[in-house]
């Protein structure tokens, strides 16, 4: 796979949960491309994504982005580690969006949101635990 969409590990659940917010106009455009119109849309379940241990294709208009890094660099490789860990996920895998939404069916419930995303400030919206929900109900 050359190009294509990249995904840190923990990006993989932030996907699942956006509903319109980011961090910029930039940042919420670009989840919105890569989400909304491309995961969510018809045949987005065969989008093939590699797993990555840094900047990735959400990263790109963060403002908070540094190169390959951020600049809650601790917070971010701490939520990394704890999604790759539930997810099974390493550095250089490759799953399409409809596998990655089994594995995160099969291993991640609503509750685990807690620990998994410690720090997050989306945590508190209930985004992401609503989304997940969802998934569960097979909504």
């Amino acid at each position: 796979m050359t190009g294509g969409l990249t995904f840190r590990p923990h990006h993989f659940l932030c996907a699942l949960g956006y509903r319109g917010k980011g961090y910029s106009d930039a940042f919420t455009a670009n989840m919105t491309q890569i989400v909304t119109n491309g995961l969510f849309a018809n045949g987005g379940d065969h989008t093939l994504i590699r797993v990555r241990a840094s900047a990735d294709s959400l990263c790109a208009p963060c403002p908070k982005r540094r190169g390959e890094g951020c600049t809650n660099q601790a917070e971010i490789d701490a939520l990394d580690g704890r999604h790759a860990a539930a997810l099974n996920l390493k550095h250089g895998d490759v799953l399409t969006w409809g596998q990655a939404k089994m594995r995160i069916r099969e291993k991640v419930r609503p509750d685990d949101l807690d620990s998994l995303c410690k720090g997050c400030k989306w945590l508190e919206l209930g985004l992401c635990k609503s989304a997940l929900s969802d998934l569960h109900r097979g909504a």
